[in-house]
């Protein structure tokens, strides 16, 4: 299963429109026009195909779970208790 199928059968399963996904794309940082988004979902045989790269499927991902959970909280670190230096 390659990736364009992957974003295919999410694209499907979550009912997302084109626009859909590029703002989700562009959650994760990541920016693709409508116009490139369909060269991935048209068929292998047709001129105008793309395959998607790893990296447009992690992005997808990485802005699907931004769009749902909410941005990542940044851990805190507390400071160290300074001892004494030997």
């Amino acid at each position: 299963m390659t990736n364009n199928d992957i974003l295919k059968k999410l694209r499907i399963a979550l009912k997302l429109r084109d626009t859909d996904i590029v703002e989700i794309l562009a959650l994760a940082d990541f920016h693709m026009t409508a116009s490139e988004l369909s060269a991935l979902f048209r068929n292998e045989d047709h001129p105008n195909y793309k395959p998607a790269g790893d990296q447009v499927l992690r992005n997808f991902l990485n802005g699907l779970i931004i769009q749902r959970r909410g941005p990542a909280e940044k851990p805190v670190t507390s400071p160290r208790p300074s001892g004494p230096k030997r």
